[in-house]
């Protein structure tokens, strides 16, 4: 069942009328574009939508299996949308191992900010649930009611956390990206992914039961109860029931986990993730656009800023920044737009014709 609805108590009655029907919920990124949108429904087959209007059926929808809680939106390494299954009892473990990590007690009160679509702002609402603490949901970050919150803890990423008065809360979440320096003493930074039920490692230590790795390679490797059962296309991206997570990092001999970045090309901007080929393709076919690379450049409040290396058609009339991100806003979602333009000669390129990315200016 897709849920299609702005964050607060509407959604929250949604997905617990879902689960109590033995259905798993579809989060619906309400941000998206509409062909965006559709393309992602498509992609995840749900039966039916919940919206403001009510129930709707859909065609072609696909059933889960028993058991099955959660389809979470993600991309792969490729940018294509894909939906990790979670279980309930993978949605449990991960609520549990993080409620008990923080010892969150019946008084405190959970503030969910982020996008429900995401599994950093739906997991907040599922450890509360699971404890039955207070739990506000908002339809998206605002810093003024934020701060006015009679929350004590919440989730947020570096860009939220920048903008609002941290000493409100008894404790900070933050993940989507490298932490800013200096943190107060009271944010826990955490990683994890979609496929890992959200955070797995808080302030460089793994949760209880969560099992980590290093390949050869330096890639990390995860297993631990709260990891999805499969992708919903059916594939299942386990290895005896350990799962590749594309990010490089280190263990050390204290089991302090120190995460280096991703293996591929993705830029993280305030907490969403952007594959740079998805922003490429659309960019081509800008008219005043004659090639293009995209890359992430550091950004002190976004993390990295999408950034954009544009060959103009003509140097007499080359695009403007307005113009670009105009134009990647009505094709994707709104993250995607470049906060930063760069006009060149050329891109330099492989033998195959990829951009070689750390070349560009």
């Amino acid at each position: 069942m897709a849920i299609d609805l702005p964050g607060g108590p509407s959604f929250v009655g949604a997905l617990t009328r879902v689960w109590e029907r033995g259905d798993a919920a579809f989060p619906v990124d309400r941000r998206l574009p509409d062909p965006a949108r559709a393309a992602l429904l498509h992609s995840m087959e749900p039966a039916a939508v919940i919206d403001e209007r009510g129930e709707s059926a859909l065609e072609g929808g696909r059933p889960v299996e028993p058991g099955d809680a959660l389809v979470v939106a993600t991309s792969g390494s490729t940018g294509e949308p894909k939906g990790a299954v979670l279980t309930h009892a993978a949605v449990t473990a991960s609520a549990r191992a993080t409620n008990r990590r923080l010892a969150v007690r019946h008084d405190d009160h959970w503030l969910a900010c982020l996008p429900l679509a995401h599994i950093g702002g739906l997991s907040v609402v599922t450890r509360a649930l699971d404890a039955g603490t207070p739990l506000t949901v908002l339809d998206g970050f605002d810093a003024d009611t934020v701060d006015a919150s009679e929350a004590t803890r919440v989730s947020l990423v570096a860009t939220a956390l920048a903008r609002i008065d941290t000493t409100r809360f008894r404790t900070i979440l933050l993940g989507g990206g490298a932490p800013p320096p200096d943190l107060p003493p009271n944010v826990v930074t955490t990683y994890g992914m979609t496929e890992t039920g959200s955070g797995i490692v808080y302030d460089g230590l793994p949760l209880e039961d969560v099992q980590l790795r290093t390949d050869d390679d330096g890639q990390l490797h995860v297993r631990a109860p709260m990891l999805l059962r499969a992708y919903r296309d059916g594939s299942v991206p386990l290895d005896d029931g350990w799962f590749a997570t594309g990010d490089l990092g280190q263990i050390g001999a204290d089991g302090r986990v120190t995460v280096e970045g991703r293996a591929a090309d993705v830029i993280v901007t305030g907490g969403e993730k952007v594959w740079p080929t998805a922003v490429e393709s659309v960019l081509a076919q800008h008219p005043q656009v004659a090639d293009v690379a995209v890359a992430g450049r550091d950004d002190p409040e976004w993390g990295q800023a999408v950034t954009a290396f544009v060959v103009p058609v003509t140097t007499t009339a080359p695009p403007t920044l307005a113009s670009v991100r105009g134009f990647v806003k009505d094709r994707l979602a709104p993250w995607c737009a470049p906060r930063i333009l760069v006009l060149v000669d050329e891109i330099p390129r492989t033998p195959l014709g990829k951009p070689r990315r750390a070349a560009l200016p």
